[in-house]
């Protein structure tokens, strides 16, 4: 009977684990293919053009409604941070880094990243982004002085190497043409650090509902008077239109609805390798759908590349493992350590 009964407790759970895993795929899957669903979409904006001359499904329009969108599963998520106790708890410096931490995120980084899917190719914008996990384990040992992971440090870099032999190899001189596209990449990079630094460092005591919601708001307005006066009062004119109310909701829908509600229960049931080693094959994700939905061609080097950028995924599982092996065998010595203090003090 207790074989049966343990069998039994432990079956929902690795079922749980096995769906959470899934979810955390198609979540990654997902996300990988935003960027081509959405240079996809303005590619049909630009076929179906109002009033002859304009394309409603802009850059702009997509993220704005995006942004409205989204609300919608964060509320459903979150609405029961919003009370009157928890907003009395927030100080003048709490709604200080709330504000910065809503124009980096939620304005300044996805701006950025629509800017440059318009002014150059999914791939590039991709693989010019794989320089934000070794920045981002730089800032942090830095700014925040958490203990550098050698092991995450490396893969960061090999996988770094690969983008840039992709990079390099799709065309002579490909390397040292930094348009208006690549800039913009690097500097959302920049800007989606600097935001996840202002939320781990001043954002700790907020809740999560109250965090999401007004960072969301907040920055979609902020983005909303931007973009007006960076490019004129009539920039949104089009909003409404139907084709843009037609083709927004496969955005809407695919990206941030089923993406937003695969992610959270991968986060919830998944392993913490699982969910990592899902993320970890993110960019090949992005190109590999960018060549399907989009026809790009990544080049010579996406093969040679790939293999390298597998070869980081390999070591930053590997060094995961040799610390959870050595954190496990610490646990174990500290254990046995007291229990030999315990046993000579009986």
């Amino acid at each position: 009977m207790p074989a049966i009964a343990h069998a039994t407790v432990n079956r929902p759970g690795l079922s749980y684990a096995a769906y959470g895993a899934a979810f955390a795929w198609v979540a990654v899957i997902i996300y990988a293919s935003s960027n081509s669903i959405v240079t996809l979409l303005v590619d049909i904006g630009r076929a179906n053009r109002v009033d002859g001359w304009r394309n409603a499904i802009t850059f702009c329009n997509l993220l704005f409604w995006g942004s409205l969108i989204s609300l919608v599963p964060m509320v459903l998520l979150f609405w029961r941070d919003w009370t009157f106790t928890n907003l009395r708890k927030l100080t003048g410096r709490d709604w200080g880094m709330l504000t910065v931490s809503a124009f980096l995120s939620s304005a300044l980084t996805p701006g950025l990243f629509f800017y440059a899917l318009e002014h150059t190719t999914v791939t590039n914008v991709v693989m010019f982004g794989r320089i934000e996990p070794p920045l981002f384990l730089l800032a942090t040992w830095l700014f925040l002085k958490e203990e550098l992971n050698p092991w995450a440090m490396m893969a960061g870099l090999i996988a770094l190497v690969g983008a840039v032999l992709i990079i390099g190899m799709r065309s002579e001189n490909a390397l040292y043409k930094f348009g208006k596209g690549e800039m913009a990449t690097i500097a959302a990079t920049v800007s989606f650090i600097a935001s996840t630094l202002v939320a781990r460092v001043g954002l700790q005591g907020v809740p999560l509902g109250i965090f999401s919601i007004y960072r969301t708001i907040l920055g979609t307005i902020i983005y909303f008077f931007l973009a007006m006066y960076l490019f004129g009062r009539h920039h949104f004119q089009d909003l409404f239109e139907p084709v843009v109310l037609k083709w927004v909701w496969i955005y809407a829908i695919v990206v941030i609805i089923i993406g937003q509600f695969a992610w959270n229960l991968g986060l919830k049931y998944a392993r913490s390798g699982d969910v990592s080693l899902a993320t970890s094959f993110s960019p090949l994700a992005a190109i590999v759908i960018a060549m399907w939905l989009l026809g790009e061609n990544p080049g010579p080097g996406l093969i040679p590349g790939g293999l390298i950028i597998l070869v980081a995924i390999a070591v930053g599982h590997c060094g995961r493992r040799r610390q959870k092996i050595a954190a496990c065998n610490a646990d174990k010595d500290a254990l046995e350590h007291e229990s030999n203090i315990n046993f000579k003090g009986a």
